[in-house]
């Protein structure tokens, strides 16, 4: 049972005769919302200006039953329905030469935010597994410099620290979706959150992950629909474009595509891209590199500078028919 409070002070007196009964109950508390056991309804009885929601699914806080729309703060400006928007940058950091010559690309282009990976989930424990520390100093750097803001990878919940000092979007690759002690540790954060989709994971299994950041307190959550496995083998991933159009429908929080996981072939980013665009994304994760041919991991699927460029120009003509606004 789904019950949600109009004024603070009743979502307080109503915790406090909750908390009265924890012996006999369990309940979870998120802000004026209560998630209780249906024989707990006796103790709504004395208590006016309060809606119960009938939720029929599995996952609960990210369910478009309980909030409409979502708001994301980030000081300088806010993304919110309607937005776009789109993070751009190379798979890993490799060196302050790349970064700086990304970052004002990212800044001519009046974009806002940049990716770069600092710690690399690799299949192979003998290839590049990032710069760690020094690669997030060097964003850092990056970042003062141009006015960019920083999206990279969490993979470990021993650096938590260390992402929350620097980044500005924490990111959370497809193998961690699963990693509910993680996440539950994010929730306690004020940082956005980007999750994204396990390569085998169900929609509903997806919006249950991010109940748990939610659970927790943090509501700045944005989905990222990254490409699931299938039997194809001529692309890395197939890019589930039904699945960000059925999101649309059962969440309100913000969901965004990566079509370079998916593609893992920088020729077809484009057209993916803007098809995610025509079927009501709200923003996109792509890679780019000044020298794609010279990247350390992912150049193949990374687009040059020039052609990210002519894909803005398109994105931007498609926005306006789809009343989107880039950020």
């Amino acid at each position: 049972m789904i019950v949600m409070f109009e004024h603070n002070h009743l979502s307080e007196l109503f915790l406090q005769k909750l908390e009265l009964h924890q012996k006999e109950f369990t309940f979870i508390k998120h802000k004026n919302l209560f998630i209780i056991d249906s024989k707990q309804q006796y103790l709504l009885e004395k208590f006016d200006s309060y809606k119960v929601f009938d939720v029929k699914t599995p996952y609960i806080l990210s369910n478009k039953e309980i909030k409409s729309d979502f708001f994301i703060d980030f000081n300088d400006f806010s993304y919110s329905n309607g937005d776009f928007i789109i993070i751009a940058g190379p798979c890993t950091i490799e060196n302050r030469e790349y970064m700086n010559r990304t970052a004002q690309f990212v800044k001519d282009e009046q974009l806002h935010f940049m990716r770069g990976g600092a710690y690399k989930p690799r299949k192979s424990p003998y290839t590049f597994q990032g710069l760690g520390k020094d690669g997030i100093e060097i964003f850092k750097e990056v970042s003062d410099d141009f006015g960019v803001k920083i999206v990279t990878e969490l993979l470990d919940i021993r650096t938590i620290d260390e992402a929350i000092k620097y980044s500005d979007i924490i990111q959370i690759g497809a193998r961690n979706m699963h990693n509910y002690p993680l996440l539950k540790e994010l929730g306690k954060i004020d940082k956005p959150i980007l999750l994204k989709r396990g390569l085998s994971a169900s929609i509903d299994e997806l919006l249950l992950a991010a109940d748990y950041i939610l659970s927790e307190g943090n509501d700045n959550v944005i989905l990222c629909e990254r490409g699931i496995k299938t039997f194809e083998t001529q692309y890395k991933s197939t890019l589930d474009l039904t699945a960000v159009a059925l999101l649309k429908e059962k969440t309100h929080l913000p969901i965004i595509v990566d079509p370079s996981h998916a593609a893992g072939n920088s020729k077809i980013v484009p057209q993916l891209a803007m098809a995610s665009l025509a079927v009501g994304a709200d923003g996109l994760l792509i890679e780019m590199h000044p020298e794609p041919s010279c990247a350390v991991c992912d150049g193949e699927q990374s687009l040059q500078l020039d052609q990210f460029s002519s894909l803005m120009v398109k994105l931007r003509e498609l926005a306006t028919f789809f009343n989107k606004k880039i950020v």
